[in-house]
Order: structure tokens, then C-alpha cells, then sequence
């Protein structure tokens, strides 16, 4: 029904930068809050950063900073632009969104992650 799709994880040495991205399709009437969270491993998944629908965003500490989030609402996609990446930021990170369907429903969509990994 509502799809999320991260891409632009990968390898990038400490200090370095990526961008990852998250676009949502599906029948979708409304995304509201949208957001990432992360998982290192043997680590439990830990809040990052979210955005509101006009553009409001908090960020967790550990990343205020070096991390911006940002939106496109006419194309379903939130960025995530990481710099100065450090080995701590290593994680699978995941991208969500609440969203309000065609159909009237709520609910929290999750993508299924993709894989940052920052070593030299």
C-alpha cells in the first residue's frame, strides 16, 4: 500500500560525507512526520532526526551538527546529508514516515535500510 525506499548508503572513510535518501510511494494522501533512525550492531535501533511537514526538525545529539535532514513534499523524499562521518556512525540506517492514505488510514511506514559504513 506504502512503499519506502532508501538509497545512497555505502563506504565512506571518517570525516567523509553521504547522502542518503528515502522516497515514498503508494497510496498516499498526506506524509506527515518523516524521519530516520539507525541500528548498529548489537545495538538496539536509535532515533536520529525527524521532520515535520512544513519543515520543522530535531535532531538527536549525537549528530546535531554534522546531519541535515530535508524534505521534498511534491516528490514523497526525505535526505539525510552526513558529514563529518564518524566509525560511531556505522549503522543500518532506516527511514520512516507517517502517513494519511487515500483510503483514510494512519500508520508508521519503515524502508528496509540501507547499510553505512564509515571506516578507513
Amino acid at each position: 500500500q506504502v512503499q519506502l525506499v532508501e538509497s545512497g548508503g555505502g563506504l565512506v572513510q571518517p570525516g567523509g560525507s553521504l547522502r542518503l535518501s528515502c522516497a515514498a510511494s503508494g497510496r498516499i494522501f498526506r506524509i506527515n512526520d518523516m524521519g530516520w533512525y539507525r541500528q548498529a550492531p548489537g545495538k538496539q535501533r536509535e532515533w536520529v532526526v525527524g521532520i515535520g511537514s512544513i519543515g520543522s526538525t530535531n535532531y538527536a545529539d549525537s549528530v546535531k551538527g554534522r546531519f541535515t535532514i530535508s524534505r521534498d513534499n511534491a516528490k514523497n523524499t526525505v535526505y539525510l546529508q552526513m558529514n563529518s562521518l564518524k566509525p560511531e556512525d556505522t549503522a543500518v540506517y532506516y527511514c520512516y514516515a507517517g502517513v494519511l492514505t487515500v483510503e483514510g488510514r494512519r500508520g508508521d511506514y519503515w524502508g528496509r535500510g540501507t547499510q553505512v559504513t564509515v571506516s578507513s
